[in-house]
C-alpha cells in the first residue's frame, strides 16, 4: 500500500500549551511498533505568541536517556525561535539522522506570559508497512 495512512504516522512530542518556562517533549520512538520509521519531520504549530522567545531544539537518542541536539547537518530547514510575530504559523524541520528516539525541547527566556504552541513528530516510510494508528 502506497498511500499516506498507512505509511505515515503523527506523535505528540511538545502538547499544545501556553508556555512561559522551557519544557522537554516526549520523546518519539522510530521503531514505532515495529514499523521502524527511516524519515521524520518536526512540526510546530503556534497560536498567539505574546512575549519571549522560545528556542525549538530538535533533539535525538540512542536510548531514550541521554539526548543531544540535533546537528544542523541532519536537519533540513532551521529550528525556529518563536517570537510575539509568529502567531498562527506552522514550521516543519526535517530529520536525517538514524537516531531511534527523537524530541522536541524549547528554551524559553525573556517570557512572562509567553505563547501557545505545540510539536508534532510525523514518521513516514515505514519498512513494515502497514502502519498500525494507535
Amino acid at each position: 500500500m502506497r498511500d499516506a495512512y498507512a505509511n505515515v504516522t503523527v506523535r505528540a512530542s511538545l502538547a499544545i500549551a501556553t508556555r512561559a518556562a522551557s519544557a522537554n517533549g516526549s520523546s518519539v520512538d522510530r521503531y514505532g511498533g515495529g514499523a521502524m520509521f527511516q524519515d521524520a519531520a518536526v512540526v510546530v504549530h503556534t497560536g498567539t505568541i505574546t512575549d519571549g522567545s522560545h528556542a525549538v531544539d530538535v533533539q535525538e537518542s540512542d536510548d531514550n536517556s541521554t539526548w543531544t541536539s540535533v546537528a544542523a547537518s541532519e536537519l533540513q530547514g532551521s529550528e525556529p525561535s518563536i517570537v510575539a510575530a509568529d502567531d498562527d504559523k506552522t514550521f516543519v524541520i526535517g530529520y536525517k539522522g538514524s537516531k531511534r528516539y527523537l524530541r522536541v525541547a524549547v528554551t524559553a527566556s525573556g517570557a512572562t506570559t509567553g505563547g501557545v504552541y505545540g510539536a508534532l513528530v510525523v514518521l513516514a516510510s515505514p519498512r513494515n508497512a502497514p502502519v498500525v494508528h494507535a
